[in-house]
């Protein structure tokens, strides 16, 4: 038997308690919409503006943790379909600790900004940056060939290692980054957990080595782990049984 969606229920949009809502917004310093209050192009704007904070990190304007790990699990999805190679980079802000500890955490909060902009500024338009924790930051760079993922990571790191970051009266700061990148197993049914767990593993071995380095993993085309075969082979078993007559 087919299940039907309910048909939408008109409602009274007067009704609405979004007094919250709009606090919320205007403490985030979000702009309120101009159209006519509870008209539907304002209930629209409203709904617009609570789903793009609710995506983004207030701090950088980054996209934030969990709109993160829901493009990494369609990114992993897109791969195993179409092959392409796509590359995850996991930075780090060195000795942070010290930049708070030194200069204020309000320092420590330009730093983190300072070096958003240059992140995002550095790869593609397609690429998504993302801040991942206090100084951690991630960054999914679709249809990236293996040959130039290191020159990529390369680039990252020497144009944060550029700044020149006022973090108060004149006082400049220059930050370094460690990176660590894993590519997608291409045709193979991977999961975003896999895949972060083999790109942070090279960000440990980038901060073991020194620091403001960047480490890939070698022979990307060898590196399948058990569980992704197994998730390979039961998604190739799962075919077999559905093209059974």
């Amino acid at each position: 038997m087919e299940h039907r969606l309910p048909a939408p229920t008109l409602i009274d949009a007067q009704a609405l308690d979004l007094d919250q809502a709009l606090q919320l917004l205007q403490q985030a310093g979000a702009l309120l919409p101009d159209e006519a209050p509870y008209s539907a192009a304002w209930l629209q704007a409203v709904l617009n503006a609570l789903c793009d904070l609710s995506s983004k990190d207030a701090l950088t304007g980054l996209v934030n943790r969990r709109s993160f790990e829901m493009a990494l699990a369609r990114e992993v999805d897109r791969v195993a379909r179409s092959g392409e190679a796509a590359l995850l980079l996991m930075l780090d802000i060195d000795h942070f600790k010290a930049v708070n500890d030194t200069h204020g955490h309000g320092a420590g909060d330009q730093v983190i900004r300072a070096v958003a902009r240059a992140v995002e500024q550095t790869v593609r338009p397609m690429d998504l940056v993302a801040r991942v924790g206090g100084e951690e930051f991630a960054i999914i760079l679709p249809n990236c060939a293996s040959h130039v993922g290191l020159a990529v990571a390369e680039r990252v790191r020497e144009r944060v290692s550029e700044l020149a970051i006022e973090v108060g009266l004149g006082q400049m700061l220059g930050v370094t980054v460690s990176l660590g990148g894993a590519f997608a197993p291409q045709w193979v049914r991977s999961s975003p957990l896999l895949w972060t767990e083999r790109a942070d593993r090279q960000l440990y071995r980038a901060k073991a080595e020194g620091r403001n380095r960047a480490c890939l993993e070698p022979q990307i085309d060898s590196l399948v782990s058990a569980e992704e075969k197994g998730m390979l082979f039961a998604t190739l078993n799962l075919d077999t049984q559905q093209d059974l007559p």
